[in-house]
């Protein structure tokens, strides 16, 4: 019990500070965000609609700092992340909750299905090691050191483009209402495939070298032999005692490939203009809209701690020695 109170007091300390890093950025970066937003507009306004404006962002100057921050705190509190400038008025928790489905949808389902899959095939592999499965062994290699966006550019040019059979850009056809519609699911399912496919064999292929390194090492354990000499299964050795040991270092980077989910897969995004968060960051950055770019960076760092914590709490299961004082 004592462990886990640890971990979720250093997650909650990290936490608040990613938060407080989050509301100095737009105030440490140099010019004026406020007045790029007016100059883009190439609008005339007064003194007080210019003043009403930093009041708006939350950047009202006649504030102290602290009072900034505790307003800020205040926002966060019922969920208001500002207003986006690129979509103004639009509120930047909207511009999210658009774009996150696709993402989650999209990178989620590929990277639980890659790890499930490569994690799976790794310890056959590495249970059968010197068997011919050894021969996939160059190929993960050279897919798990590919970028994703390489592996994109590839599957664009190779099958999609004019007449290629998968659309090169966009979640779905344009015309089409997202809805749960058959018209539109079957064209999102559609618009998603390459992009998931270049997703799933880049990942794929690292969780299948990984795993199938440890399962050999953990198979020299003198305790994979005593359960051999036990007489136990065949099966039941290789999954609950190699596999089992074998995938502990596994479930942390399972979490940070979950927690990164929501903005580790940026260029693949931009490759297939792909409606998702990582998308919507690349052109954030491009209108320097920092109110966007504020909640994208909150919402990729609160991700990659919630899948940690996660993971803590697969370590207390998987792993009995975390379980204990001392």
């Amino acid at each position: 019990m004592s462990y886990l109170l640890r971990r979720t007091g250093f997650y909650l300390l990290t936490a608040w500070i990613a938060i407080t890093i989050n509301f100095l950025l737009p105030r440490l970066i140099p010019g004026d965000p406020v007045m790029s937003l007016i100059n883009r507009a190439q609008g005339q306004l007064s003194t007080q609609a210019i003043q009403s404006l930093y009041v708006l962002f939350g950047l009202n100057k006649d504030e102290s700092i602290f009072v900034q921050y505790g307003h800020y705190w205040a926002q966060l509190l019922h969920g208001d992340l500002g207003l986006s400038f690129a979509f103004f008025p639009t509120p930047v928790a909207s511009v999210i909750a658009d774009s996150l489905p696709w993402t989650l949808a999209l990178v989620g389902i590929t990277t639980l299905a890659s790890f499930l899959l490569g994690t799976a095939l790794g310890v056959y592999a590495g249970w059968r090691r010197g068997s011919w499965l050894d021969l996939v062994i160059p190929v993960t290699t050279f897919l798990s050191s590919v970028p994703y966006f390489w592996l994109g550019l590839i599957a664009i040019a190779l099958f999609a483009g004019v007449n290629g059979i998968f659309p090169s850009s966009g979640g779905y056809e344009p015309g089409l209402v997202p809805g749960w519609d058959p018209d539109f699911l079957l064209s999102a399912v559609q618009h998603s495939l390459l992009p998931a496919v270049t997703i799933l064999l880049s990942s794929m292929s690292g969780w299948i070298l990984s795993m199938r390194n440890m399962m050999v090492t953990v198979a020299a354990e003198d305790y994979v032999t005593v359960a051999h000499a036990k007489g136990l299964s065949e099966r039941r050795v290789m999954v609950s005692y190699a596999a089992r040991n074998a995938l502990l270092p596994s479930v942390s980077g399972f979490a940070l490939s979950l927690g990164l989910v929501v903005g580790g897969t940026l260029l693949v995004e931009i490759v297939f203009s792909y409606p998702g968060l990582g998308f919507e960051l690349f052109q954030a950055v491009g209108a320097k809209d920092y109110p966007l770019m504020q909640g994208i960076f909150l919402i990729i760092t609160l991700s990659v701690l919630a899948a940690n914590f996660v993971a803590d709490l697969a370590y207390l299961v998987l792993d009995p020695r975390t379980r204990r004082e001392g």
